[in-house]
């Protein structure tokens, strides 16, 4: 997933890093897929999740990068003091596994990544929002499709009628061919 990610948003113009590092006192973590653009003074924090078996970790560890991890990044990015846009989301691979897992708890995952997916649309399309905090939630195909309709990724708030396309991520590798 995360390759997919980097791929698209470098092609688009943006720096990108992957397992990007940080710490805050003892506490350290890294981010699996960071894009900026320190002349929007705009961030992109994607966590990519092939499967969520314990939601208390998946939360912790996404609130915790949206505490810690932001602050750092933008002293990184050189020229950068804060973020004027912060867009943090959960990626989660579009499998019958992991439907499950978000439909059985939406409400705590609309708790936790409660915006509608606009400022992720708009990084996709290479114009990062301008200013906010954006929590998203978006389940995502690492698959580009074949044809022009094929959408790449759904919103928590389209989750409904969705229909899986792998059944977990042993299928999505093996469909893929990609090793682990």
């Amino acid at each position: 997933m995360g390759e997919a990610e980097a791929a698209h948003l470098r092609g688009r113009g943006f720096n990108v890093g992957m397992d990007e590092p940080f710490q805050h006192y003892q506490f350290s973590g890294r981010a699996d897929v960071v894009a900026w653009s320190a002349e929007s003074s705009a961030l992109l924090h994607i966590e990519n999740k092939s499967q969520i078996p314990d939601i208390q970790a998946c939360f912790g560890s996404f609130n915790a990068k949206r505490a810690y991890l932001v602050s750092e990044l933008a002293a990184r990015a050189g020229g950068v003091t804060r973020w004027r846009s912060e867009t943090l989301v959960v990626a989660a691979l579009w499998s019958a596994e992991v439907l499950h897992a978000i439909r059985i708890h939406k409400a705590s995952f609309a708790s936790v990544c409660p915006d509608p997916a606009d400022a992720f649309e708009a990084w996709w399309r290479a114009t990062p929002p301008g200013t906010g905090l954006h929590r998203i939630l978006i389940l995502f195909d690492p698959a580009e499709g074949r044809r022009s309709d094929r959408r790449r990724w759904l919103s928590l708030h389209e989750l409904e009628s969705a229909r899986p396309r792998y059944l977990d991520y042993a299928d999505a590798v093996d469909r893929h061919g990609l090793r682990v």
